[in-house]
């Protein structure tokens, strides 16, 4: 059974950070644990990162081991497969969301098939972060959700955190990993603080876990949406809906076995995120769950997701989002008793 997360400790070793901030942590400690760990990408050196996740660390560890690169995706990630092929752990950067599709072809091509090409003898232990998702007053290029790209590429291991401690303790275990990770870092969430003690230890890197308990129906969510959706369970909790809130983090592979014992017990099940509905990864989550729960459901699962539209601009993003209100307009629709209406779509 999966625990439910521990609420934050009072112990003397706590740290108050962002987001941002533990990712920063994440990489320092890794580059100073193991000298085989370097970190390169565009503007990662000197500047520290658009978003400053890489800020002091070229001045700390060398350009050597921490250093820029030329605008070249494709080639970012070409030059990380040959030095894993050789016995080194890059972690490399891509600015936004949208500037790693020119990178595609060498992840779904090469990266993500070396191992399986190779007999399992050549392993590629590279973790590529990508700022992704909307939030943060950006236009198209800039505020993607990209997840389903990588998920659908077998292959590949796709995280996202929700949480700076969250975010610490995945880079940490992705850096570790012998297989290549995705690492998708939620923009609007760059800048929230978090008291927690960093650790890299309690969790690993493939399971889901209960963020808030609840009994009558289940919330699934991650990244950027994971604040958004238990803002809505304490709203659903007020208009008497009991809300368990399931934070995946690990989205290949899908952590079927925490979700499916939440909906087995709640019988109903909302997925939420900030993709795209049509083929989003809602979809796959809802097909599973018609698949393994069918005879717990009391209703359809539902999805509150983007519009099926490019990125809208930064004075319309707010209702592109899913918010509290369509959130609990869904769970109004899952079918309390037999006078409500059909469920039907989604939101």
């Amino acid at each position: 059974m999966t625990a439910i997360a521990e609420p934050v400790s009072t112990a003397p070793d706590l740290d108050t950070l962002t987001m941002a901030g533990a990712l920063n942590r994440a990489l320092a400690d890794a580059l100073t644990e193991d000298e085989r760990v370097l970190v390169f990408g565009e503007d990662v050196g000197t500047l520290g990162g658009v978003f400053r996740v890489t800020d002091g660390l070229a001045a700390r560890f060398g350009e050597a081991r921490v250093f820029d690169t030329p605008l070249a995706e494709a080639g970012i990630v070409g030059t990380a497969i040959g030095m894993a092929m050789n016995g080194l752990r890059p972690v490399v950067e891509m600015q936004f969301d949208a500037f790693a599709y020119p990178a595609f072809e060498q992840i779904t091509s090469h990266l993500a098939k070396l191992r399986n090409r190779t007999h399992g003898r050549v392993e590629l232990p590279i973790v590529i972060r990508i700022p992704y998702g909307g939030g943060i007053g950006g236009v198209e290029h800039h505020c993607d959700s990209s997840e389903v790209y990588y998920t659908h590429t077998a292959g590949l291991r796709v995280v996202t955190p929700s949480s700076p401690a969250d975010a610490y303790a995945l880079l940490r275990q992705a850096i570790d990993c012998p297989d290549p990770v995705i690492f998708l870092e939620p923009k609007r969430r760059y800048w929230e603080k978090e008291t927690a003690r960093l650790d890299h230890h309690g969790s690993t890197l493939d399971r889901a876990v209960v963020r808030r308990p609840g009994t009558d129906l289940t919330l699934i969510s991650y990244g950027g949406a994971l604040g958004t959706t238990l803002e809505a369970a304490e709203a659903a909790q007020e208009e008497g809906y009991s809300a368990e809130v399931i934070d995946l983090r690990s989205l290949s592979p899908f952590d079927l076995d925490t979700v499916a014992a939440s909906v087995r017990r709640t019988g109903r099940a909302v997925v939420v995120h900030e993709a795209s509905r049509f083929c989003g990864y809602g979809a796959e989550v809802a097909a599973q769950l018609s698949e393994t729960c069918f005879h717990y459901l009391e209703a359809p699962v539902l999805r509150v997701a983007g519009f099926d539209i490019p990125y809208p601009a930064p004075n319309l993003e707010q209702h592109h989002l899913p918010g509290i209100d369509r959130i609990l307009d869904a769970i109004e629709r899952l079918q309390w008793d037999d006078s409500a209406a059909a469920a039907g779509g989604g939101a």
